[in-house]
């Protein structure tokens, strides 16, 4: 039996940002564009890896959430604080330059961890966590 990691979910509040921020900065492939009544769904991923995809989604619209949970939902993500991905890289300090040009948002410079990988963090246009590891 195998097990690969199919979709991850991150929330997006504004499509056409999340689409320069994961196309035009990280250089992901856009696999899918799907909307339905307003919305948008992007499946995003690296190239050469297919199977692998992150799903940037409309946030908050499961009917089983609550209002209240919403609301906890949007507060969450404009502090950074609801969702997070970490990437890898075989150059993070070439890749934070490219980012950081950009405008987006640094959350952590690159440093060398103790846990033996060299990261650097952002917020991505939704303010989620982004963090880009490369190992030593």
């Amino acid at each position: 039996m195998s097990l690969k990691i199919l979709n991850s979910f991150l929330p997006h509040t504004d499509p056409e940002q999340s689409l320069k921020f994961y196309r035009d900065l990280l250089g992901f492939e856009v696999r899918m564009d799907v909307g339905y009544e307003g919305m948008r769904w992007i499946t995003v991923g690296p190239p050469g890896q297919p199977d692998t995809s992150i799903v940037l989604t409309p946030p908050a619209v499961d009917p089983g959430i609550t209002e209240e949970e919403r609301r906890t939902i949007f507060e969450m993500m404009a502090k950074g604080t609801y969702a997070t991905v970490v990437l890898q890289t075989d150059d993070v300090d070439a890749l934070f330059d490219r980012l950081q040009a950009s405008d987006a948002e640094v959350i952590q410079e690159p440093v060398d961890q103790p846990y033996g990988v060299r990261d650097c963090a952002f917020r991505d246009p939704a303010g989620n966590h982004v963090r880009i590891n490369q190992a030593r």
